[in-house]
This record gives C-alpha cells, structure tokens and sequence, in this order.
C-alpha cells in the first residue's frame, strides 16, 4: 500500500500543467494542484518519502509543499519555455510520460499522456486555460495502474506569476 501511495505522488507531482506561449510570462510561477489522492501523503512512510525525494532531486525537482488535498510548489520558465506552442517538458522525459494528440486553440489546450514508468502505467489527458499572462487554471485526469492495482486521480491546477527572477529554483529544462 505505502508503494502504491509513493507512485501515486511521484505522478501527481509529475504531471504539472503546461503552458502555451504567447499567453505566459517567463519566470517564477506558483503551481497550485488539488487532488483527493493528495490527503493520502500522510500514510507514506518517511523513507518511501524520502526516496521519492531523491527521485525528485534527480530530475532537478524539489517536492512541493503539501497540506490536506493540495500541493504548492514554485517553477522557472524560462523566456525559451514561455515560447513553446505546446511545450512537453512538464511530461516527457522526467514521467515517463508521453504527450500526444496536442492541440492548442486560443487561450487554451489539450493534450493526452501515455505513461509507461517503472511504477505506474497507464494513460490520461490534461487541458488548460490562460485567464490572463499570468494566470492559469487546469486539470488532469489519469487512469493508471500502480504497483498492479488500478488507479483513477484526478487533479484541479492553478499557476500565478510571481515574477520575473527565479530564484533558488532550477528551470525544467
């Protein structure tokens, strides 16, 4: 179970939204995400939570913070990443996440995920708003299998800029 728990928060945290580029200002941004799955984090075991850091760490990422059913973490876009019509870096390469099928129209985009990780398969699709240059709104659905066992998450995302430095935070390059 606290395996099963694990990989589930490696894919949470792993599948942040992604950005369009005429609609996103480069630098900080504060990633809100929000999943009942989330409320779950306090039955890992701290060495399972501290693999899944290291894991983290490997991939230039820091955990977020995370309280109840919602997580809070910060990432750099870089003026380069803020161009990206659909930029796949959010999900390929550090998931084990595929992006197929994106499409983007306006202010908006859609996009489905094939994962095949050594912890989870499994497949989904994520779609995003721009309310404005510096703000998103998003969600993601996911239907998996963790460990053997299915799993359905399901998560609600917000971005704010925060400005233009970033610092004490890596791009995800």
């Amino acid at each position: 179970m606290h395996k099963l728990l694990a990989a589930i928060l490696a894919g949470l945290i792993l599948t942040v939204p992604c950005f369009a580029h005429e609609h996103i200002r480069p630098g900080l941004w504060e990633i809100t995400t929000k999943s009942d799955l989330l409320a779950l984090i306090p039955h890992i075991p701290s060495e399972h939570m501290q693999q899944l850091n290291e894991l983290a760490n490997r991939y230039g990422l820091k955990l977020p913070s995370i309280e109840g059913n919602t997580a809070v973490s910060k990432i750099c876009i870089t003026p380069d990443m803020a161009r990206q019509e659909i930029p796949a870096y959010f999900y390929e390469n550090r998931s084990g996440c595929t992006v197929q099928n994106a499409t983007r129209t306006g202010n908006s985009y859609k996009l489905d995920l094939a994962c095949n990780h050594q912890y989870f398969q499994g497949n989904g699709t994520a779609h995003g708003t721009f309310t404005n240059p510096e703000n998103f709104l998003g969600n993601t659905e996911f239907d998996s299998t963790v460990s053997g066992n299915p799993v359905f998450a399901s998560a609600e995302t917000t971005g704010r800029w925060i400005g233009e430095r970033c610092i004490a935070v890596n791009p995800l390059q």
